[in-house]
């Protein structure tokens, strides 16, 4: 089950981080009420994530999923471009979660 909270975590965050982008800087109203939203529950969903996995654990996956998946949605929606260094320490981001999840006696804690 904290697999499962902690993927809800991770899009509430990743429909909160598009929405912030989108709300212009807060200027505009259902995004902003978006950005709201999204973190309450993106941060309720991580709590209970934390019942289960180190905050270390918990807390790499999640920033380091929500990283990954902003990035494509920056790319595919807003149009933003990355260079090969981004991409490449982003790789080395999921490289980290992979190594976590395959080796680490932590994460099955």
């Amino acid at each position: 089950m904290p697999y499962l909270y902690l993927v809800l975590a991770v899009a509430a965050e990743t429909i909160g981080t598009s929405a912030l982008q989108a709300s212009q800087q807060f200027t505009r109203l259902g995004p902003s009420v978006l950005v709201v939203l999204g973190y309450t529950v993106a941060f309720y969903f991580l709590s209970l994530t934390l019942r289960s996995l180190p905050v270390g654990v918990a807390y790499a996956m999640w920033s380091g999923l929500g990283i990954l998946l902003i990035s494509l949605i920056g790319w595919v929606v807003f149009g933003q471009r990355l260079d090969m260094p981004a991409i490449l320490g982003m790789g080395l981001i999921l490289a980290g979660i992979v190594v976590i999840q395959l080796f680490s006696n932590t994460a099955h804690h």
